[in-house]
């Protein structure tokens, strides 16, 4: 009898301590069994994670000063009608001055009869560039990229879009 109270006890004791370590609000899951609801996460959405870069010299390349940076663009949803034209912008800066290039679903665009680039720069270090794709068809949805390159850094933004049907 003794020893059966004694199993009997120790898997008592194991389960609750099992639970108190594993509880949700223990290890910043999402239910609200605990008393610590929304404290203590190690993750959330309101704080950002940081990622340690690998090297020193990793570190210097990504966070060079004169490397390209876009620092302003377009949108990232554009919603277009059939036959009207799209328009997307970028502008970058970096030293030496950054080229812009626009890509498709991951491939470089051209010129063509209904695709146009504008540039032009602002001072030594400044680029703009707008992308022109009059009239838009249905084979223009997609995603987009504006790429600013320059031979410390490379920098990228992305825009989805979708055309819209008008009913009447």
């Amino acid at each position: 009898m003794k020893v059966q109270g004694l199993v009997v006890v120790f898997v008592c004791t194991a389960v609750i301590i099992t639970t108190s370590l594993c509880s949700p609000a223990r290890i910043g899951g999402g239910g609200k069994a605990g008393a610590n609801f929304g404290k203590g996460r190690l993750y959330s959405s309101r704080i950002p994670v940081t990622i340690q870069h690998r090297s020193p010299q990793s570190a210097t390349y990504y966070e060079n000063k004169d490397g390209a940076k876009i620092v302003k663009s377009s949108h990232f949803e554009y919603e277009y009608m059939l036959g009207r034209k799209i328009t997307f912008f970028c502008m970058a800066q970096g030293l030496p001055r950054p080229e812009i290039t626009w890509f498709k679903d991951g491939i470089e665009l051209y010129h063509h009869k209904y695709f146009q680039v504008h540039e032009w720069t602002e001072g030594n270090d400044t680029i703009k560039s707008k992308m022109e794709i009059d009239p838009a068809t249905q084979k223009d949805a997609g995603f987009y990229e504006c790429q600013a390159n320059n031979q410390y850094a490379i920098d990228y933004r992305a825009f989805r879009t979708d055309y819209a049907m008008l009913t009447y």
